[in-house]
């Protein structure tokens, strides 16, 4: 359909033109445009409970009412694609929403991609041959994308000092056990002796690291929040309503930007000193500093599917756009 204000393509359906902000379907009159939208307002405490909607609040782009249900905290408008997200000042636009377009768009597309991961860690064979498809969906979940800079320093020890200073401390003490006892049939004992100063075997090293941080803006999804998963964030576009496709919902999400940097803070500390670990063995005294950034807010298409299996359920989540498993929860 078309506004008939301002001739911009409108899905069907729609109650408001994102162009011009005109109402649809007993809208103004007289072919005049509505006046432009009020700045949204600053939203309102709503009685507790699940489900309970807070006061209106229109879209900042296109003047479209938003109902937020209660403890929801970014809401994508249904008509123009625009979101918004509480923060301190009140209710206001996310400067950048993108989205990743789907390619695994059908059921039987997204069960192929299970198949391909079975037997690498999260899923047996046999387990999948045995089990039921119990639930299957495709849905746009909202990530907060978090730029973020950390720089980790961090004491070890290096094993090979330690190990050769022990080894000469021994061999010094069987040189001088020779000495003393004419060789080893007297039946002396070499006991390691600390000969000359001590090798310090202490060590001082550090990393950096340049992150991208998905963290999963649902709460209740916090269980496959991605450790290590990186989403092909060169392939993001703008987002766009136009392109997701009929019937797959688009999750509004409970989790704000600063709660999500902050998420992102603790993430990528356990990544950075994970990698420490990594590079050397015996490390202690790690010390991470983290810098974040303005994030932005990512859509992306992901295939929810729970398998059953003899009474255990299994859930697996696909990424959409690249066509792999993103976490497994069982």
């Amino acid at each position: 359909m078309n506004c008939p204000n301002c001739g911009a393509t409108l899905p069907d359906g729609a109650r408001f033109c994102y162009s011009c902000g005109r109402p649809l379907g007993g809208g103004a009159a007289g072919g005049m445009p509505a006046p432009p939208p009020p700045p949204p307002p600053p939203p309102t405490s709503a009685p507790s409970g699940g489900g309970a909607a807070t006061a209106p609040v229109n879209c900042p782009n296109c003047g479209a009412p938003l109902k937020p249900l209660f403890g929801e905290m970014v809401i994508t408008c249904e008509y123009c694609g625009a979101s918004v997200t509480l923060g301190g000042s009140g209710w206001k636009e996310i400067n950048k929403h993108t989205l990743l377009l789907p390619k695994v768009t059908t059921p039987d597309q997204a069960l192929a991609t299970v198949q391909r991961f079975l037997d690498q860690g999260f899923f047996h064979r046999k387990d999948f041959e045995e089990s039921e498809v119990v639930e299957q969906k495709l849905s746009f979940v909202p990530f907060w994308i978090v730029p973020t800079a950390a720089t980790t320093s961090f004491t070890y020890t290096d094993v090979a000092v330690s190990v050769g200073s022990t080894v000469a401390t021994v061999a010094a003490a069987e040189l001088l056990g020779s000495a003393l006892g004419g060789g080893r049939r007297g039946g002396f004992i070499p006991i390691p002796m600390m000969m000359g100063s001590p090798v310090n075997s202490t060590r001082q090293d550090s990393i950096s690291g340049q992150y991208e941080f998905p963290v999963v803006a649902v709460k209740s999804m916090s269980e496959y929040q991605p450790k290590d998963y990186k989403f092909r964030l060169e392939d993001r576009t703008f987002f766009d309503q136009k392109a997701i496709p009929k019937g797959s919902p688009v999750l509004n999400g409970d989790l704000g930007e600063d709660a999500a940097q902050h998420a992102a803070r603790a993430f990528v500390m356990q990544l950075q000193s994970e990698a420490a670990h990594k590079k050397h063995s015996m490390v202690s005294q790690v010390n991470t500093q983290v810098e974040v950034s303005e994030s932005e807010l990512l859509h992306v298409p992901v295939w929810y599917y729970v398998l059953n299996r003899k009474g255990v359920k299994t859930a697996v989540l696909i990424d959409s756009h690249a066509g792999e498993v993103i976490r497994t929860v069982g």
